[in-house]
């Protein structure tokens, strides 16, 4: 659960320039102009030294930049994607560099090596965040959350209440009826949409399936597919108008951008209006279980279309109601709202778009489609039930999964780090207060790591192949990261590829994959959050006993 991970929130380079390269082609463009026209007017002479006279001697080198704005519009008008433009920087300074992107500075590390280096050998030292937005730190409570904390008592205090109550192996088996339950929904559905539509769209099903899991094991409650889809679409919201803006990198022009921050209160408002009624409810819930030395019905509760379905104790919420972490004391409903959004949001993004992915890439395989299914077939037979111990013994499965990790990485670069003390870093002395941008998505590409890089092969990933040995939490060797690593790592990465393994096993052992004709799926990529398909992919399927 990427926390992809991140986790999230959270966000990633790429996508912070993309957007700016959006928001210069709108109504900021003059007022962007004119900054950058008197600054060089006023400082022309100052052009080729401005940004390293300011830059600390200790800092990796960099290209020189412009007054008040740095590299910023340097980047921006090459209207490239920024993964190229680190590419180019890459080669012409080395592994490790600096940008000034407005009043942000940016070290990028570009790789395997020093990656490891600093995330795991110097875990500790890069562990904490840089600063927030003021529209992060609104949804995020002042970074009262495991993704976006400083590191410190208030992000341990999360992270290890996260792990014990929600993915020890103990409470992962405990809670595998929820799972069941969500996939046969899916299922159904994926029937019902072939059968209207004469195809699937990948990842709007797959979405709503993941995010009503998750939901699930957060409050311990079932919800009508209306109240479902409201509260995926809320989170949804909140994930984008997380987003990276221009005051994040220029907060001289924050004033400018007072309709987000209010839009953003609006969307915080309907956030804590969805989801308080839910928190009280299973609190509720919870005091009637004491109170009566029983489990109430539903109909002690006056909660439209809710059904608590977990017993006390099993939701992650029933851990947050007396957690009192250092700071912060007895957490409030803004606290709680924060933490189990995070959780839906962080699981149910990265999850879906790694399956989107995976069919995308087995819709055009079908060789490595049929494989895959005679491997499922082979371990449970063609009518027989797919349990999660069944999928954990499925090694093409995990080849097709890991391989689709690799080749389609949820994300560009991990989330973004900061020093908690000044580290040497690749000869370099790197300070507290600056962004340090861990850039992975090379390390999938590199041809000296992986034999034809660009080509989609999970025998790859068998023994005998490159892969086999990969450590993909890169703690024994850094050669992918679709979850990060070190003390940042996504906690839940082994939860969220149990539902990816899960969905794809049903998906491919209950239906033949094709493309929908005259509309071949288009691997364009784009970013929202987490690197997904342009062009959503559309599919048809065929009931495996009638192919």
């Amino acid at each position: 659960m990427a926390l992809p991970t991140h986790f999230l929130t959270l966000l990633y380079l790429s996508n912070q320039i993309s957007f700016l390269s959006h928001t210069l082609e709108m109504e900021n463009f003059e007022i962007l102009f004119a900054i950058v026209t008197c600054s060089l007017f006023c400082c022309l002479w100052w052009r080729h030294h401005s940004t390293t006279s300011r830059r600390q001697k200790t800092l990796p080198p960099g290209p020189p930049g412009w007054p008040i704005v740095g590299n910023l519009f340097q980047v921006i008008l090459q209207k490239r994607q920024f993964m190229h433009v680190v590419g180019d920087l890459r080669k012409k300074y080395g592994p490790i560099f600096t940008l000034q992107m407005g009043q942000r500075t940016l070290v990028i590390v570009t790789s395997s090596d020093l990656i490891h280096e600093a995330l795991v050998q110097k875990g500790s030292n890069f562990a904490s965040r840089p600063p927030d937005s003021p529209i992060r730190l609104l949804f995020s409570v002042g970074k009262c959350a495991i993704n976006s904390a400083e590191y410190g008592p208030l992000w341990r205090t999360l992270r290890r209440n996260f792990v014990t109550e929600l993915i020890n192996p103990t409470r992962i088996r405990q809670c595998s009826w929820i799972r069941k339950w969500a996939i046969e929904e899916h299922m159904k559905t994926l029937e019902s949409e072939n059968s209207q539509h004469g195809f699937i769209e990948v990842m709007s099903t797959c979405r709503l399936t993941i995010c009503s899991i998750l939901i699930c094991l957060c409050f311990g409650a079932r919800f009508s597919k209306e109240k479902l889809k409201n509260i995926e679409s809320i989170v949804k919201d909140v994930m984008i108008i997380s987003m990276p803006k221009l005051p994040d990198l220029l907060p001289v022009l924050l004033p400018l951008f007072r309709r987000q921050l209010v839009a953003a209160k609006e969307l915080r408002k309907r956030q804590m209006e969805c989801m308080v009624p839910i928190i009280r409810a299973r609190r509720e819930f919870l005091e009637k279980s004491e109170d009566n030395m029983k489990t109430p019905t539903v109909n002690d509760l006056k909660v439209d279309d809710l059904e608590m379905v977990s017993p006390p104790g099993a939701a992650y919420i029933d851990s947050l109601y007396n957690l009192q972490p250092p700071s912060r004391g007895m957490l409030g409903e803004e606290e709680l709202v924060t933490l189990v959004t995070e959780v839906i949001l962080a699981g149910t993004d990265t999850s879906a778009t790694t399956i989107e992915w995976a069919m995308f890439h087995l819709v055009t395989n079908q060789e490595i489609q049929e494989k895959l299914y005679k491997e499922i077939v082979g371990k449970v037979g063609v009518n027989g039930v797919i349990e999660e111990s069944d999928v954990e013994n499925m090694e093409y499965l995990d080849a097709v999964v890991k391989e689709t990790f690799r080749r389609r990485p949820p994300g560009h670069f991990t989330l973004s780090h900061a020093a908690t003390q000044p580290t040497e870093l690749g000869g370099y002395v790197i300070p507290t207060g600056v962004n340090v941008e861990f850039y992975t998505a090379w390390l999938t590409e590199d041809p000296d790591a992986w034999e034809d890089p660009e080509e989609f092969r999970p025998e790859r990933f068998l023994e005998g192949g490159e892969g086999a040995s990969v450590d993909i939490t890169g703690m024994k060797g850094v050669k992918m990261l679709p979850f990060g690593t070190g003390r940042r790592i996504c906690p839940a990465w082994s939860l969220g590829t149990l539902h990816i393994n899960m969905m794809l096993a049903r998906m491919i052992h209950a239906f033949k994959w094709v493309p929908v004709p005259g509309n071949p799926p288009d691997p364009t990529e784009t970013f929202v959050f987490t690197v997904v398909m342009k062009n959503p992919l559309k599919a048809m399927i065929m009931p495996r006993h009638k192919s």
